[in-house]
């Protein structure tokens, strides 16, 4: 399609831009997964967001093996690793990095960044793991805290008109990944699943504009030209970390002749369903919507909203069967996948297949296996 070869062409120039929008006194600021961190702050004050995703190579994690031990999630275990060896020249751009401390694993990142890497300047804030209004108000009070160093490091002044200029044009971004995610609704889909992930991970990287654009024209070519998609069994693909180079699960899906229709993952995937307020208190609306609108990941206390969001999501996408893929030793996710599955059996009558991975690429075999074994038992 062109509107994904426009986006790969962007990216491939994307780093050579940003040298440039440095070289013109623009700030880079990176942030961690997990869509706690308002990019509308970073545009309001001609800063560039850089969300930071990439991870899937289990080579990789050697490099972080010198900071900290194996036995926490490879995703955040990855996030060491580039930002310890400087393979990745997107992580390398950065100016400001910017973690909101979400769970134990988060917060090993951000130790390690600060006892052992003090050239990197971070910013940290803290995420509560419940919803109520106390909640919200101290995930404000981090917010308001991130708009005052924004403004110190960039030396640009969040005025509200900056402020919504960025909301609604954030707002757009939001709006077009429903609209696209809706069309997966149709039987069969008229949007393949890895062009949905291939734009998701692309957002984090592109200039904001040109993903606007670039969505939009993806868009218009799914109208007019639909590309084919496989008619095998409609998957939910839910779990923990679907980061930017983890496809290997991905491919063997698609290998094998099922769809996946809708994902749900707490990280790596950009929130998309709630859009932020423009009248009113915008900084308000900014934690309303990013906090309190959003689904909870699996961390939050209780589960319960999230249970019943994978089973909205089943019947809105009449799916036939679950893939629950997460990492190694994410306990929040594990502890689920030993109650959820039957629970969604039982209302549903959907089966699940749960996954680990620790971005091994011996264990894919035996993935791949069960995988097939899963997919022939939902065409049966």
């Amino acid at each position: 399609m062109k509107a994904l070869a426009r986006l790969d062409s962007h990216l491939e120039d994307r780093l050579n831009a940003l040298k440039e929008e440095k070289q013109q006194g623009r700030r880079i600021i990176g942030y961690t997964a997990g869509s706690y961190m308002p990019e509308e702050l970073v545009l309001a004050c001609n800063g560039i967001p850089l969300g930071l995703v990439q991870a899937g190579n289990n080579h990789l994690l050697m490099e972080a093996d010198a900071y900290i031990c194996r036995w926490l999630d490879p995703f955040w275990r990855s996030q060491v690793g580039y930002l310890a060896s400087g393979r990745d020249p997107f992580y390398e751009s950065v100016d400001l990095l910017v973690i909101p401390i979400t769970d134990n694993h988060v917060r090993m990142l951000a130790t390690i960044v600060d006892f052992c890497m003090p050239d990197r300047e971070c910013f940290l804030f803290g995420v509560p793991h419940i919803k109520n209004r106390s909640a919200l108000s101290y995930y404000l009070n981090g917010l308001n805290r991130l708009r005052k160093k924004l403004e110190d490091f960039t030396g640009v002044v969040i005025t509200e008109a900056r402020l919504k200029k960025a909301i609604a044009l954030c707002n757009r971004e939001r709006q077009l990944f429903r609209e696209i995610s809706l069309m997966r609704r149709s039987i069969p889909p008229v949007v393949k699943s890895f062009d949905f992930i291939k734009l998701q991970h692309g957002s984090f990287l592109a200039d904001k504009q040109m993903m606007v654009d670039i969505l939009e024209s993806f868009i218009e070519e799914v109208k007019v030209d639909p590309p084919a998609v496989d008619r095998g069994p409609r998957l939910l693909f839910t779990g923990s970390t679907l980061a930017r180079g983890d496809s290997k699960v991905m491919e063997i899906i698609n290998r094998l002749g099922a769809t996946v229709v809708v994902e749900e993952f707490a990280e790596g995937l950009r929130s998309y369903l709630s859009d932020v307020k423009t009248a009113g208190d915008l900084m308000a609306n900014l934690a309303e919507a990013y906090f309190m609108d959003r689904i909870c990941p699996g961390w939050f206390r209780p589960g319960t909203e999230r249970l019943d969001f994978l089973l909205k999501l089943a019947g809105d996408y009449r799916t036939t069967g679950m893939i629950w893929y997460q990492l190694m030793y994410r306990e929040s996710y594990k502890v689920e996948s030993c109650f959820f599955p039957e629970i969604i059996e039982k209302k549903t009558g959907m089966k699940t297949l749960v996954l680990e991975s620790e971005y091994d690429a011996m264990a894919m075999g035996a993935l791949e296996t069960r995988i097939e074994t899963f997919i022939q038992t939902l065409r049966s």
